[in-house]
């Protein structure tokens, strides 16, 4: 059977694990061709760390790097401590993550993602082979 999976990993599921296991789970799965959507987003550290071992795990003409998109982060209610400490509280939401070369997002804004999917390579890329949103 040909076409696209997609891998929709819950809130419970990833506040369960570590960062570390997040990013390998991410990881191995767009390795093998999955499109990743996770209901809450990863922190920005989170997501930094994921493309900086990308980075290193890239291999020609077999892992080109990832794809990602996420709604832009939004204030959380912010607690007492974070007020006097002047620390905005930001919650991450839904993101996306596939294949840089299976993945192209063509539209996005505040609550809106747009992705064209294919279950091969894309022909030709505009978008440089990490991405991140």
């Amino acid at each position: 059977m040909q076409g696209v999976q997609l891998d929709l990993i819950s809130e419970d599921r990833l506040s369960s694990m570590t960062s570390m296991e997040k990013i390998r789970m991410i990881l191995d799965g767009v390795q093998r061709g999955n499109i990743i959507v996770l209901e809450r987003g990863l922190t920005p550290d989170e997501e930094t760390t994921l493309i900086e071992i990308t980075m290193t795990e890239i291999v020609q003409d077999e892992f080109t790097g990832i794809e990602i998109e996420s709604y832009p982060y939004k204030p959380k209610t912010i607690n007492w401590l974070g007020k006097i400490m002047g620390k905005p509280n930001m919650e991450s939401r839904l993101t996306v993550i596939g294949p840089a070369n299976q993945i192209v997002t063509i539209k996005k804004d505040k609550d809106f993602i747009s992705a064209i999917v294919s279950s091969g390579p894309f022909k030709k890329r505009v978008n440089s082979t990490i991405k991140k949103g």
